[in-house]
């Protein structure tokens, strides 16, 4: 029974010791890198995400910061260029945010580049954007 003890306190301090090495090793510059869901087509959820991530800029810095939303799914359409949230999408932009439409979704809904907000990017499937992004190390967020 000692001896488990032992080792079990050795292999947590090792663990405690090694955890954020790991973590950094996933962003060789050490920035933190969140990436968020949004399929809702509410603009309450969007404003909600778009609050968050501005929480996430101003409290670790900006430049501390990757940020990216991934859209898809009826949340699509608050990326069209008249949408209702729009400009805060573009002024998300303007602060260092990526974001992302799903081309398969915009497929689906028969919506063109032309329609969306200028300056997005574009992933043929937002799903496997944001499994990419978790294997990649990033925080997954979904509000």
């Amino acid at each position: 029974m000692i001896r488990h003890t032992a080792c079990t306190s050795l292999f947590v301090a090792v663990l405690a010791l090694t955890a954020p090495s790991l973590a950094l090793a996933a962003d060789p510059a050490g920035k933190a890198r969140v990436v968020f869901q949004v399929s809702d087509a509410d603009p309450a959820k969007w404003n909600l995400a778009l609050n968050n991530i501005k929480n996430v800029q101003t409290d670790l810095g900006a430049a501390n910061t990757e940020v990216e939303i991934v859209a898809y799914g009826p949340g699509i359409g608050m990326l069209k260029a008249d949408a209702t949230i729009a400009n805060r999408v573009i002024d998300a932009m303007a602060a260092g945010v990526k974001v992302v439409a799903c081309e398969n979704t915009m497929t689906n809904q028969k919506m063109k580049r032309e329609d969306m907000i200028d300056k997005i990017s574009y992933v043929k499937a937002g799903v496997v954007e944001l499994m990419q992004k978790q294997r990649e190390g990033w925080a997954y967020i979904r509000p």
